[in-house]
């Protein structure tokens, strides 16, 4: 044998051993991932359970459970603050968290306990009360779980409810979304805050309400509507997003508290936290879930303006809606939904970059506080606490889905640890008082199981949802994407930061959402041959990208990165050469 021979003969055969190694390396890899998978899947499921079953015994079917003191709180009224023999006559509590819980039985595979509760509730849910309460929470929490456990119930896939389900929750949730409708009937058509259940709006309400209050009930009424027939429910809430929208500035920014009888702003400083958060959530939502393009052009619009005034770095703080001037430089916990929203249209990049700081802090506490100085770095002196909030455990799950990076099945892992560690009692889970001490609170909130544990569990085991597409709204509760929930746009219509995908003789809408590539890359075509154009995507003020200043240059399409103005007045990258 050759010198050459032996040498060709011995890197085939390191090849073929190289091969064998990698190939076992990577076996071994996805045998270690899927273990994990299956035991984390199955540390969740225990940690849902202690929960619910804690509700279940001590608080159904009252509204929330205390753990720590293991009694009930109906809070999603004013009756919270009643003691038990002060209640109204025959009320006994909106069982609150079994209808949070609907979806999350079903995820689990619990399909008995799933039959058992809608049953219960059919037979016994009533919301003829004399009860004040928060129209948004009740919106998302109560309409939202209904609807979303209804869609369930009839979903021949899912074989529930075999011959013993006959619309009982859809008749509950239309009965409940009327009752909304009186709050609607305001100067704007901007919804009251607070409703009476039974009288409608009270004498001297206040007229006072959030962008998130009045602006986030598209999904749930829209969903009512669509398998109702009724359309009452969308149209108000269609309106009052319209209405809001109107009220912007002229920096396409909205501020966090108005009045709902003048349509006046209250509070001018905003951001992406507590009272404007899931506007802007229900903007993509809604375009995903109804395919209107009226949403898109919103979202966009807002998308861009969140970008370039509340933006520091990967850092998120809040800005006067009619300056643009920072005001407060806070993270809010609630902040932590922004990634998830992010993914959604395809902005992976800067989701990743916001997720590791929120993580970043809740390493160094153990849990996220509700609010956290970024200009001093250290926690709000008095919002210390940490109600089990779900918002980082939802970017988490969104960011896993869209980039199967096993980090962030570790990120969970933290997550799951440390609500083991700090929150866990014999009664349940208790909320976190005090961040810095780990100090507990006698609270279990409902949307724990609504979607705290829901999204750790589908971080880790997702086969509920495995060849079928939903939109989880802001409580967590999922609502499929139907054709038959779209509009349908006219053949010619080819509408700006769109392009256009020949199926057969109908066009479908193709973005960066839909394409999954934001930011675009010029690779990344239509079947047109068009470019796809990133969500980010601003061009610049003249089309032969001549400037004076840098308010004439746009945002690139392919790195979603400012564009400046350079001294010979040409639009450009020149700060990234």
């Amino acid at each position: 044998m050759t010198r050459r021979t032996s040498c060709w003969t011995s890197l085939i055969v390191f090849l073929l051993i190289s091969t064998t190694i990698f190939n076992s390396s990577m076996s071994e890899l996805d045998s270690g991932l899927s273990a994990k998978r299956r035991r984390m899947s199955e540390k969740v499921r225990k940690m849902f359970y202690h929960a619910y079953d804690n509700y279940m015994t001590y608080a159904f079917p009252h509204d929330e459970l205390k753990p720590i003191s293991k009694t009930f709180t109906d809070s999603l009224s004013e009756l919270g603050n009643l003691k038990l023999e002060n209640l109204p006559q025959g009320y006994n509590g909106s069982a609150l968290t079994l209808v949070e819980s609907l979806s999350s039985l079903v995820i689990l595979g619990n399909n008995t306990e799933f039959e058992k509760a809608v049953m219960w509730l059919s037979e016994n849910l009533n919301f003829d009360v004399d009860a004040r309460i928060n129209l948004f929470e009740c919106n998302i929490r109560l309409l939202g779980g209904l609807v979303s456990a209804h869609i369930l119930a009839t979903d021949s896939t899912n074989r529930l409810i075999q011959g013993t389900y006959n619309n009982q929750l859809l008749v509950l949730a239309q009965d409940l979304g009327t009752r909304f409708l009186p709050a609607f009937n305001t100067p704007t058509g901007l919804p009251y805050a607070w409703i009476n259940l039974k009288y409608g709006v009270m004498e001297n309400e206040t007229t006072e309400t959030s962008t998130s209050g009045c602006g986030s009930l598209i999904l749930e009424m829209g969903a009512l509507s669509r398998l109702t027939g009724d359309s009452r429910f969308e149209d108000a809430a269609l309106h009052a997003v319209r209405k809001l929208w109107a009220m912007r500035s002229s920096l396409n920014l909205l501020g966090t508290t108005l009045d709902v009888a003048t349509g006046e702003w209250i509070e001018y400083s905003s951001g992406i936290g507590a009272g404007v958060d899931s506007f802007y959530e229900y903007l993509i939502k809604a375009h995903i879930l109804f395919g209107k393009e009226e949403f898109w052009r919103m979202f966009q619009s807002a998308y861009l303006a969140v970008q370039k005034y509340f933006r520091y770095g990967s850092w998120y703080h809040e800005a006067d809606m009619r300056t643009g001037r920072a005001t407060y430089w806070q993270l809010t916990s609630l902040q932590a939904f922004w990634p998830g929203v992010q993914v959604l249209v395809g902005d992976v990049a800067a989701a990743n970059l916001t997720h590791r700081e929120f993580f970043h802090v809740w390493k160094k506490f153990g849990v996220l506080p509700e609010r956290y100085l970024l200009d001093h770095q250290i926690v709000h002196p008095t919002e210390k606490y940490y109600p089990l909030r779900p918002e980082l455990a939802e970017s988490t799950y969104y960011l896993y889905q869209a980039t199967k990076d096993p980090w962030y099945m570790e990120v969970g892992e933290t997550i799951v640890n440390s609500l083991n560690l700090h929150t866990k009692v014999e009664g349940g889970y208790a909320s976190v008082k005090d961040v810095t001490t780990m100090q507990l609170e006698d609270h279990q909130h409902s949307f724990f199981l609504a979607e705290t544990c829901k999204y750790l569990y589908l971080l880790f085991d997702d086969s509920a949802l495995t060849g079928q597409n939903y939109v989880f709204t802001t409580e967590g509760h999922p609502l499929p994407v139907m054709s038959d929930w779209h509009e349908r746009l006219p053949d010619s219509y080819i509408p700006r930061n769109w392009t256009s995908i020949k199926i057969e003789t109908q066009k479908k809408q193709a973005s960066a959402m839909s394409m999954q590539v934001c930011p675009a890359n010029l690779l990344n075509r239509g079947h047109d041959g068009e470019q796809i154009e990133s969500v980010c995507h601003v061009p610049d003020t003249r089309d032969d990208h001549r400037c004076s200043t840098d308010d004439d240059c746009g945002i690139d399409s392919t790195n979603c990165r400012r564009r400046s103005c350079s001294i010979a007045g040409y639009c450009g990258l020149w700060l990234f050469i």
